[in-house]
């Protein structure tokens, strides 16, 4: 109940599109979505698969909640082994891409092998071929779901697709939906790209009807639903300043990464805030911000939708940008800006409206061009090497950048590398702020310990996603930590990990755990789906995923020494705010955090741990 109970499998090589009954033992102990794509995923590939290579496989999946009535039941995964890591990738996206797909009756989609031409994937509920993408090949996000729309004459088709930079191989490469939605991290893209795979694009009209106990369901969804709108996070915060709302929240406590984590806290947070975006401009009146919006069955709606000012330097004669497009979120905001020391708002907004419409993370661009302009104004990179003068600070450094490295031209190629492999070119590997190669997001570890800690023990590389301890450490939910302490950090962590891995697996929103705890999400499980999810066993199915997942990148070459930040934060005081002279405790976190997890010292899951989690 609540699964579809079919994936679709994908060859590639061989232009075939098969159904298949999905595997109702793993979703009764992997639940949808990251966990049973990611166990199929492990199920089928060589851990040490070149993750660009045929061999790999990528995998679409949502979860028994998704296409529901559920609150946030929007959500699907994208699951492969990531080229930017070489880990496990697993990445998120909202939109409606996913319930969509749901409502078409399927739970998955599983692409092996590597087309001879480029194809897309044409789903219309249970009738699924691949399709000639040859005149899709080289255009972007936008133009790619307009023309799909166009050619089906259905304008309520959903598409998932890569643009420009998934076909380049840009390691960082994004899969976007709806047009500036995105499964955005760890280069699901370029994974998308090297299969010669455009689009995916999805028609359903079936609904989701089989939930176990509708009456129950609705119930307690309801119930649900007024948490969620009397919570001042998702019921205030959230609608009306979006993710953007931290901010200056973050930069007060000084954990604000800035400059390439040089500094903690950015003196120009303030123009690029939440409420900088909600202010007239000077130089016409009008609002950065035009609307939120929402998701799929959302109650929320964090979603960000602005408008650039048409005579600002980065889009003058550039009409295409003139219109109301996908806004700002915190992680790209920060990236954009306080990791580049770039307070130009607009500038801001450019690039990410070129990372929505070519495909890239911009959480990843961004810390990548702090990178480069670190290098620059050491004299390790020049003028001629960039094609710009490219010091902190500069919005047309930045810019140019973003046009460059999403079109796959001159330094924007080695930029589309990542931080990791354009440091290390260059002499200088430790200024590359990245956990297993992913760089990191908007919150330095030394302000707030814990989320140090789930950066170097995240299995995808850092990331604040799997272990969002800023909820605890700063906001105080569910009970407020003291961010400068270290102690109990390590229990904090797990708790975080064990339980997003729950909620990425139902097919909701992790925003949603602002207002709910694991007790809020299984009975509305319970209700729609055959297994009896007590709050116990989804604690432990969060526990099994993450482990699963660790028992895959120790299989493909990762160690303990992989658990690790970059030496800035671990021998670079910060200078400013209330963590000034604070460096991250890692090191004594570390091997209390493996025991936590029942692991040996070597981050390895014990004997005992697997057999109790049944791996």
């Amino acid at each position: 109940m609540a699964w579809a109970g079919k994936i679709l499998r994908v060859n590639l090589t061989k232009g075939t599109v098969t159904s298949e009954p999905l595997n109702r033992e793993w979703a009764r102990d992997y639940v949808g979505s990251r966990g049973l794509g990611s166990k199929y995923l492990i199920s089928e590939i060589d851990p040490k698969v070149d993750p660009l290579s045929p061999d790999n496989k990528i995998i679409w999946a949502t979860g028994p909640l998704t296409g529901t009535m559920a609150s946030t039941g929007g959500r699907y995964t994208v699951i492969t082994k990531g080229p930017l890591t070489g880990a496990i990738a697993c990445s998120n996206s909202g939109g409606y891409w996913g319930a969509e797909l749901k409502m078409a009756g399927w739970d998955m989609v599983i692409f092996e092998g590597k087309s001879p031409k480029p194809v897309y994937l044409c789903i219309q509920n249970d009738v699924a071929e691949l399709r000639d993408a040859a005149d899709l090949w080289g255009q972007s996000v936008w133009h790619t779901e307009e023309a799909i729309k166009k050619s089906l004459q259905d304008p309520l088709v959903r598409v998932s697709c890569i643009g420009k930079a998934g076909e380049n191989h840009v390691l960082y490469a994004a899969v976007v939906n709806d047009m500036h939605r995105a499964a955005g991290r760890s280069g699901v893209g370029a994974v998308m790209g090297s299969k010669n795979l455009k689009a995916i694009a999805v028609r359903g009209t079936l609904g989701v009807g089989n939930v176990r106990d509708p009456k129950a369901f609705m119930q307690t969804v309801a119930e649900k639903k007024k948490i969620l709108a009397d919570n001042a996070v998702t019921g205030q915060g959230l609608p009306t300043y979006g993710t953007q709302v931290l901010m200056n929240v973050i930069n007060e406590v000084g954990a604000l990464p800035t400059r390439n984590h040089r500094d903690v806290q950015f003196e120009g947070a303030k123009d690029i805030s939440a409420e900088a975006m909600a202010t007239p401009r000077a130089t016409d009146g009008k609002k950065h911000l035009v609307t939120n919006q929402a998701c799929f069955g959302c109650t929320i709606a964090c979603g960000r939708i602005s408008k650039m000012d048409q005579n600002h330097f980065t889009i003058q004669n550039k009409p295409q940008y003139w219109g109301a497009s996908g806004g700002l979120e915190y992680e790209a905001a920060w990236a954009l800006g306080a990791a580049n020391g770039v307070n130009d708002l607009e500038a801001l907004q450019y690039a990410n409206l070129l990372c929505n419409e070519e495909g890239i993370d911009p959480i990843s661009f961004g810390a990548t061009v702090g990178a480069v302009m670190e290098l620059y104004e050491m004299g390790v990179l020049t003028k001629e090497q960039i094609g710009i003068e490219a010091p902190f600070g500069s919005a047309a450094a930045l810019a140019f950048l973003a046009e460059e490295t999403v079109n796959g031209r001159g330094f924007g190629k080695e930029v589309g590398q990542g931080s990791k492999r354009l440091t290390a070119k260059y002499g200088h590997p430790d200024l590359s702020m990245s956990v297993k190669g992913q760089e990191f997001p908007a919150y330095d570890g030394r302000g707030v310990q814990g989320i140090g800690l789930a950066y170097a023990t995240s299995n995808r590389g850092a990331c604040h996603l799997r272990g969002y301890t800023i909820a605890s450490e700063i906001l105080g939910i569910p009970v407020k930590t003291d961010p400068l302490e270290h102690e109990g950090k390590p229990e904090l962590v797990k708790a975080f990990q064990d339980a997003t891995a729950a909620f990425d697996s139902s097919g909701l929103c992790i925003f949603t755990t602002f207002a709910w705890g694991l007790a809020d999400l299984a009975p509305q499980l319970q209700a729609a789906c055959d297994q009896a999810y007590t709050t116990e066993e989804l604690e432990k199915i969060g526990e099994r995923i993450w482990n699963m997942e660790r028992e895959f990148n120790n299989a493909a070459g990762f160690t303990s020494k992989d658990d690790s930040l970059p030496k800035r934060l671990l021998t670079e005081a910060a200078k400013t705010g209330p963590a000034k002279g604070k460096v991250s405790m890692l090191p004594v976190m570390l091997p209390k955090y493996y025991e936590v997890r029942g692991w040996d010292s070597e981050g390895r899951p014990t004997a005992d741990t697997k057999k109790r989690l049944g791996l």
